[in-house]
């Protein structure tokens, strides 16, 4: 299923576990939010156009970060008046990740996401105590992605924002999700350049 909604002007087509870069809503990261605006709803089986918008009909979705586009410059002459005005503009963006699609008045199954939390150095549970430390350590805070390379603290944290947090979750990329996730990381084709999927197997494998 897809939708067509509109926010901060534009409108953008958007599906289940899209992420999607619009103008800057306000909340934090990890809120949930909901688009009452759909102009439009498409599925299996038909498409229901709105006039101009359609009845019942609510995508909801989280911040995944807020960030800034890159910087332009406008600039002003006035001929044969010695007037000359440059400015620059950042525009305010935030990415989206797309949780659902509602018809029929439905309300999303999550009023709001919590933000993803810190690990902390509490006691392990008892099942677990008999585990090497190594491996505790993994499962609390994940892989170290930043021996993939091309990947460093910044891109490791935008990974984390997305829900990666291990080699075996990126060994398991399709084709779809390599382009999903390169184009929400802005990374212009670095994952398939440096073969992040490649590297990840390895690593998952302990052949580090």
């Amino acid at each position: 299923m897809f939708a067509v909604i509109k926010t901060g002007g534009k409108q953008y087509r958007v599906a289940a576990t899209d992420l999607v870069e619009i103008e800057k809503l306000t909340g934090a990261e990890g809120d949930a939010v909901a688009f009452g605006e759909v102009l439009l709803v498409g599925g299996d089986e038909r498409i229901i156009v709105g006039s101009p918008l359609v009845a019942g009909a609510t995508v909801a979705g989280e911040i995944v970060e807020h960030r800034r586009a890159a910087r332009i410059l406008v600039f002003k002459k006035r001929r044969r008046k010695n007037s000359k005005r440059s400015r620059g503009h950042r525009q305010d963006h935030t990415l989206v990740r797309i949780t659902e699609i509602l018809t029929d008045g439905k309300a999303p199954t999550k009023a709001k996401v919590a933000p993803r939390a810190k690990p902390t150095a509490a006691a392990p549970a008892p099942e677990a105590a008999t585990k090497p430390a190594a491996a505790l350590a993994a499962a609390t805070t994940g892989d170290d992605l930043k021996k993939l390379s091309g990947v460093g603290p910044v891109m490791e944290k935008k990974l984390n924002a997305l829900g990666v947090t291990t080699f075996a979750e990126v060994a398991a990329w399709s084709n779809d999700d390599i382009a999903r996730i390169d184009e929400g990381l802005k990374a212009r084709g670095r994952i398939a350049r440096e073969d992040w999927v490649g590297q990840a197997r390895k690593l998952a494998a302990g052949d580090q």
